[in-house]
């Protein structure tokens, strides 16, 4: 099973990217990984929060696939602790999932068409954190996960 990370706008902090980079460099043993930053909107200032929202959802709905597995990480999604994530990641690589899609949207969040595309809608928390920040830590959970399922040692329960 292929898992792309589909995010809008490159991380623009260098403690994150090199946070990020560790993360996915540390993916690349569990499987195909795949990071697809889509450029950020260059007349986002001109637009309001919902034409930017409709804007970057065409922009991510044209990197989904029919065939995709669609996974939104939403503040309204659903909480999980990290070892019922690891389970949903077991269910999806045992289900026959080609491509599992992560999905991390603009500062304004996601379009009605992208909540409409998504297969499931995922919380990593019930606090709020800069759309930037989501991608570390998501990384840092994805690989969790992964820890998880193989008996490695990194998360202790």
């Amino acid at each position: 099973m292929k898992i792309t990370l589909l995010v809008i706008g490159k991380t623009l902090s260098d403690y994150l990217k090199t946070g990020e980079n560790d993360y996915l460099k540390r993916l690349t043993f569990y499987g195909n990984m795949d990071h697809c930053v889509i450029p950020a909107l260059k007349n986002a200032k001109s637009l309001t929060e919902e034409q930017q929202k409709t804007e970057e959802g065409k922009l991510l709905l044209s990197k989904i696939e029919p065939s995709d597995f669609c996974v939104l990480l939403d503040e309204n999604g659903k909480n999980c602790t990290s070892e019922e994530f690891a389970d949903f990641l077991n269910g999806k690589m045992v289900s026959g999932v080609k491509n599992l899609v992560f999905v991390v949207g603009g500062a304004y969040g996601f379009s009605d068409p992208v909540y409409q595309r998504a297969n499931h809608k995922l919380s990593l928390s019930s606090m709020t954190f800069s759309h930037q920040m989501v991608r570390l830590i998501f990384l840092e959970q994805l690989y969790r996960a992964f820890t998880i399922l193989k008996g490695e040692p990194y998360h202790h329960r």
